[in-house]
């Protein structure tokens, strides 16, 4: 008593010493403290406190304690034991704390943290931070059930009140009282009533309650309660974020987190946008190290970031919103900074989890339809180039390459990615610059057009610095050298310019570095330039002197220069600029007036590449081509056009009347002049400008020049070809020249009119033809005896063929080229056919004939022009390795078109080269039929079967070219190829498309013999077998064990009798394929377990691997060539790690088991390894660095067979078995080394295996009983 008395007088001490204290802070005179004994005085709950130590202060006071919380929490407990009445002196105490707290400031003072009093404060054991009186009393076993029922009570009468105006949330004070208790009663009640508040909670009180879960229950509770937490989040996700922070911090078995696991994936489609972040992360990181595949796969279908983009209409209306927003919490921008979470949330787990970034890696591999690509795809393999993790930027970057090879992954899908995320792609911009180089410098001409994709779309996306980025690095494709690289980076620039020309101009100073590098570039490549940088300088754009100034200097430059070269570059500038200037432009009303502001710049540039030109009649004739290009291609203004067309009577002597006579082509006279005021060389690229500016005036009619079709040329007696070996130097360079010039005429006599229908004027267009092919042969005469032609320096001949005929293939590039549109007179049927029928809807009745020579001519042109545009880009080579000859000399017009145009053409023109073939296919057959198989029989005239059986060679030459075009393989050109295929297939037989099963039978036989005897595609064909086979380990052992020794025993070029196919020549394709199957085989087979019902099986699958494997590593004694050690070292490694990791398991749990099976197999395994070891040591000896380099690795897995072969005995308590002993150096024929070798060897090996025991090898012997 005489203790109580004490401690009340200490704290009634304290009571009033606070008075005086208050009283001098408050006007008022009432004391700030009051002791809640006061109203209570004869309450057992204050009284016990008292005693304890606490003293209860009302208002907004907080308790105070006097003595440590373990002291408190032991004297009360004592006090309450100790009582008479206990236990009811239990019930009555809380009864009185239930009274005491009906209070709303009381009981908000029992939930925050009492303060020490001033005594304690002296006393240096007691803490500065106190806690509240309910965790005081929770901390009392006898009581903590009863306080968390009075808690859990209280609790739903201030679900509802929120935030009080002090600040304060009581049931967040409410719960945290219930956090990191010392120990729990009851954990089961605990657990159910906090499930129960759950459910009749509001929505925040959920979300406390649920987060908190980890803090407050034990371990034992964790799984019922994840149970519960994942049938609540499939009734409700909103409540999807606070159950899975809980559920991450909870621990849980593997088999309830794959199911937990399993329910938040099926309900990932409802989960509110923000909270995407949160259960992905949980998915991603509660994955088990074992099966990542199945569940990232699941992920990625589950993961719509496509729905996350708001509409356009949305986009805006929401932009507006925000800019007139004043205040307030900025607002997600259209679910942009919450896909941004989900991909950091994806980033990190395959940064760190290596079993992640794979399972990606194969889930995105494995989609097989486009259709199926989800804008993730893309995401994920950007950010596995990005952050390189486990080496996933080649694996990233081979998987995009065959997904767009394949064209799973199309234009459209990146083009979604960046128009809906751009946001988001802005922080991956360094990894999609890096591959949009790698594959624009691909030799893979598919995935080509898909980096310039990449370059277009984050030009478009991104801000200035990313701009200035993709110009820079297109502007170095661009200065590459490498043709194929420079075509496709300055297609882009021009892509660019046109779709944004404000944007470019701000880096024309990047562009403008490409004229540096001129001396590098095609013609084609300089057109494009300079309308590129014409654009530019000339675009709607304002403020673009300088850059008008800069070309002006360049052209004016390189005009002014005597190499032919330069002159080239400034006529090509010139004109691009013209053409840039004075392009239409009727959109925008000042663009009006700058254009007449332009023309008299375009006036004195047009002068200043004619005067320039004038004394050079190639040049002259390179600027009426150009001209005649920009007018093809480009429209222009009639401003512009006007000046272009010069007088007929200047160059044409057409202002004669017709009454006095024909017009003529005064060729000869004009070769003869002395003074030559115009030279023949221009005569045909000036009349393509005229007919061309014809066009362009009246709309495509060329009525008034069409007199030009037929008109004679004044050209000398041909007569005179006869005695050309009897004419001087002179004369016959004269003649050869006459002939060239004549040839170009007719030929762009061809160009300019076969594109009209009318009868008439085709008759004369194939006569025409007819023309081109006599003077053709003419000039190969002429040719023969003018070996001097200046012509001729293009090509050497060798003097043993100097007699021999010319071929003019040597002189294609002095030829005028032919349009894509001249192919059209093939419709005029061959020669046994009527050239105008009704599909030409022809009313004349007689026949016009198109001969073997006509037909050759016409499909050699067509074959160069495919081969050319659609055949595989050659080799890259360095830009400084110059070509005897450029490859685009000749193909100026036909590079104006692309690759698609081109083999749209093929494909308008594909039923008439069918019928082609079948009409040449006929001839020969009519003619064997007519002479009773003798080609050459008597009558049969030679040459015209020559002609026929070249012209059947190059139909076919055209077809396969066409057909083999590697734009077929993307999707954008498969419509065009199906519609091929479908002309094929519409010219089959009705009755021939009804096969019998005989009649397949019979064709499969005549191709499988086919195949066998010419072995197309062995390696292929084995494979196929052996994958395809019931049991590759028979088969294998098949043909390695009766095939092989067949070959041995026969003769030197024959082969195998059971595998015809199989000869000493192609044994290395047979030898690699069983070597590969044989190892994929074994890595099929399941990992043993302890007690598998299924380890005979396994062990006698095991037992003929090894076997097959013995005598295939035994061959090598037979065939020891290079080719095949290499494939022996390689697979025998593979074959080795196999065997050690899911071989010796097997063998670790049936060793006793099967003990002489075990010992067979090991047995046979260690004379394949000492041949391995044996091979090694003949790496090393040889010194062939395509051997020893398989060496360290495959010691490495000899090593670790050994020491794994004796834990296995170790294992089985049977060490006696296992033993070490030196192995002697052999060759690959087993015979030992002499003593240099031996020496030489063993220091080659001590050094780079690192082997001890003074380099000698290590292996185990024969296991014994």
């Amino acid at each position: 008593m005489r203790k109580k008395k004490r401690s009340s007088i200490t704290v009634d001490d304290d009571s009033t010493r606070d008075v005086p204290k208050s009283k001098k802070t408050k006007s008022s005179g009432r004391p700030t403290k009051s002791s809640a004994q006061d109203s209570y005085p004869d309450s057992v709950f204050v009284q016990f406190l008292k005693e304890a130590g606490v003293t209860l202060r009302a208002g907004s006071t907080a308790n105070e304690v006097a003595v440590d919380q373990v002291i408190f929490q032991k004297r009360l407990q004592q006090r309450l034991r100790k009582n008479p009445r206990f236990p009811n002196i239990i019930q009555e105490f809380i009864s009185a704390l239930e009274i005491y707290i009906e209070d709303p400031e009381r009981f908000r003072n029992c939930l925050l943290p009492c303060v020490p009093s001033s005594s304690s404060q002296q006393d240096t054991n007691s803490g500065s931070y106190q806690e509240s009186l309910v965790r005081l009393l929770l901390g009392i076993e006898m009581l903590q059930t009863l306080i968390i029922n009075i808690l859990f009570e209280k609790l739903p009468e201030f679900m509802f009140e929120g935030v009080r105006e002090d600040g304060l949330n009581v049931p967040h004070l409410i719960i945290n009282q219930l956090k990191w208790l010392d120990r729990i009663v009851d954990g089961k009640d605990l657990s159910s009533k906090l499930m129960q508040m759950v459910s009749v909670a509001p929505v925040e009180i959920q979300r406390d309650i649920i987060t908190s879960l980890p803090e407050i229950l034990e371990d034992s509770q964790h799984g019922d309660t994840a149970k519960e937490l994942n049938g609540l989040l499939q009734q409700n996700t909103q409540l999807a974020v606070p159950i899975l922070d809980a559920l991450s911090s909870l621990n849980l078995s593997s088999a309830l987190l794959s199911k937990v696991r399993e329910a938040v994936m099926g309900t990932l489609s409802a989960v509110q946008l923000e909270d995407l972040p949160v259960v992905v992360k949980f998915v991603l990181h509660s994955i088990s190290a074992s099966g990542p595949n199945e569940v990232v796969c699941d992920l990625r279908k589950k993961l719509e970031l496509e729905q996350c983009v708001l509409p356009a209409v949305l986009q805006a209306s929401q932009s507006r919103m925000i800019s007139k927003a004043v205040s307030g919490v900025p607002s997600c921008n259209n679910g942009q900074d919450s896909v941004a979470l989900v991909l950091d949330v994806i980033k990190s787990a395959i940064r760190f989890q290596k079993t992640i970034s794979e399972a990606w890696l194969k889930a995105i591999e494995n989609v097989d339809e486009s259709d199926d690509h989800k804008v993730v795809d893309l995401l994920v393999l950007f950010i596995l180039y990005s952050t390189n993790a486990n080496h996933s930027r080649r694996g990233a970057e081979r998987v995009l390459k065959v997904k767009v090879r394949k064209g799973l992954i199309q234009e459209s899908l990146l083009q979604k990615t960046f128009k809906g995320h751009a946001q988001v792609m802005r922080g991956y911009f360094p990894s999609i610059l890096a591959l949009a180089q790698g594959l624009l410098r691909s030799s893979d001409c598919c995935v080509v057009p898909f980096g310039g994709h990449m370059y277009k779309q984050a030009f478009t996306s991104f801000d200035s610095y990313c701009q200035q980025e993709v110009v820079g690095s297109l502007v170095t494709h661009a200065c590459s050298g490498v043709s194929g690289e420079v075509d496709v980076a300055l297609e882009l620039l021009c892509e660019l310019v046109s779709q944004g020309p404000a944007e470019m101009s701000q880096f024309t100073v990047f562009v403008k570095g490409i004229l540096d590098y001129m001396d590098n570039l095609t013609s084609q490549q300089i057109r494009r330039l300079f309308h590129l940088l014409s654009h530019l300088a000339f675009g709607q754009e304002q403020h673009r002197g300088h850059i008008q100034d800069d070309m002006h200097i360049v052209i004016r430059k390189q005009l002014s220069s005597t190499a032919p070269k330069y002159k080239r570059i400034g006529i090509i500038g010139a004109v691009m600029m013209v053409g840039s200037m004075g392009a239409c432009r009727y959109t925008v009303c000042w663009c009006i007036a700058m254009f007449f502001a332009y023309t008299p710049s375009v006036m004195a540039l047009l002068e200043l590449v004619c005067s320039c030109s004038e004394s050079s009649p190639e040049a002259a004739a390179l600027y009426y081509d150009e001209l005649a290009n920009l007018l093809q291609t480009c429209k222009l203004d009639p401003l512009v056009q006007v000046p272009f067309v010069f007088p007929a009577s200047v160059m044409y002597n057409l202002d004669e009347d017709e009454s006095q006579g024909g017009i003529a082509i005064n060729l000869l006279p004009l070769m003869t002049q002395d003074q030559q005021r115009v030279s023949p060389l221009c005569l045909s690229p000036f009349f393509r400008l005229l007919r061309l500016c014809e066009e362009v005036q009246h709309q495509g009619d060329l009525e008034e020049i069409d007199a030009l079709l037929g008109c004679p040329l004044i050209l000398t007696d041909m007569e005179v070809m006869e005695k050309v070996e009897s004419l001087s130097k002179a004369a016959r360079e004269f003649l050869c020249s006459l002939l060239f010039y004549t040839i170009n005429w007719f030929r762009e006599v061809v160009n300019a009119f076969c594109k009209l229908n009318d009868p008439e004027m085709k008759m004369k267009v194939v006569t025409r033809i007819q023309n081109i092919t006599y003077l053709q042969s003419l000039l190969q005469t002429c040719l023969a005896g003018t070996r001097d032609h200046p012509e001729k320096e293009c090509e050497k001949v060798k003097e043993k063929d100097a007699k021999s005929a010319v071929s003019l293939s040597s002189y294609w590039p002095f030829f005028r080229e032919l349009d894509v549109e001249a192919l059209s007179v093939l419709q005029c049927g061959l020669l046994s056919r009527t050239l105008l029928d009704t599909e030409l809807h022809s009313k004349l009745k007689e026949e016009v004939q198109l001969g073997p020579a006509e037909l050759l001519f016409l499909l050699e042109d067509m074959w160069r022009k495919l081969d050319f545009s659609l055949a595989s880009a050659p080799a890259k080579k360095a830009p400084f390795l110059k070509s005897k000859m450029d490859r685009a000399v000749g193909f100026a017009h036909l590079q104006q078109k692309n690759a698609k145009e081109i083999a749209t053409c093929c494909m308008e023109l594909l039923p008439t080269l069918c019928t082609h073939l079948e009409n040449c296919h006929n001839h020969f057959q009519t003619l064997l039929s007519e002479h009773q198989g003798v080609v050459d029989a008597p009558g049969v005239d030679v040459k015209e079967q020559q002609l026929m059986c070249s012209a059947y060679q190059l139909l076919l030459q055209v077809l396969h070219t066409t057909f083999s075009w590697a734009g077929f393989s993307g999707p954008e050109h498969r419509a065009l190829l199906k519609s091929a295929l479908g002309v094929l297939a519409g010219r089959l037989k009705e009755d021939e498309t009804d096969l019998t099963l005989d009649q397949l039978s019979r064709w499969e036989c005549r191709c499988t013999n086919f195949l066998l005897d010419v072995c197309i595609n062995l390696v292929f064909c084995c494979s196929i077998y052996l994958e395809h086979t019931d049991d590759v380990l028979k088969a294998v052992e098949e043909i390695a064990g009766e095939g092989v020794p067949e070959l041995m025993n026969a003769a030197k070029n024959a082969n195998s009798r059971s595998w015809p196919t199989l000869n000493r020549q192609t044994f290395l394709v047979y030898y690699k394929s069983m070597m590969a199957e044989l190892e994929r085989a074994v890595r099929k087979i399941p990992p043993s377990k302890q007690m598998d019902s299924q380890e005979s099986e396994k062990l006698l699958t095991w037992n003929l691997a090894v076997r097959d494997f013995h005598i295939l590593i035994n061959l090598v004694k037979m065939f020891d060539s290079r080719p095949v050690l290499t494939v022996c070292l390689k697979y025998g490694r593979l074959f080795l790690e196999s065997f050690l990791k899911l071989g010796m398991p097997l063998l670790d749990y049936s060793f006793k088991k099967h003990k002489e099976d075990v010992q067979s197999l090991l047995k046979t395994f260690q004379l394949s390894t000492r041949q391995l070891h044996y091979m090694c040591g003949h790496s090393k000896i040889r010194q062939d660095t395509g051997l020893t380099n398989h060496v360290p690795a495959l010691k490495k897995s000899l090593e670790q067979f050994v020491y794994r072969v004796k834990a296995m005995l170790t294992l089985n308590h049977c060490q006696e078995a296992f033993w070490l002993g030196n192995l002697k150096n052999r060759d690959l024929k087993v015979e030992m080394l002499n003593t240099d070798e031996v020496v030489h060897s063993k220091s080659h090996i001590m050094l780079d295996s690192d082997e001890r025991n003074n380099g000698q090898e290590v292996e185990e012997s024969d296991a014994s009983d």
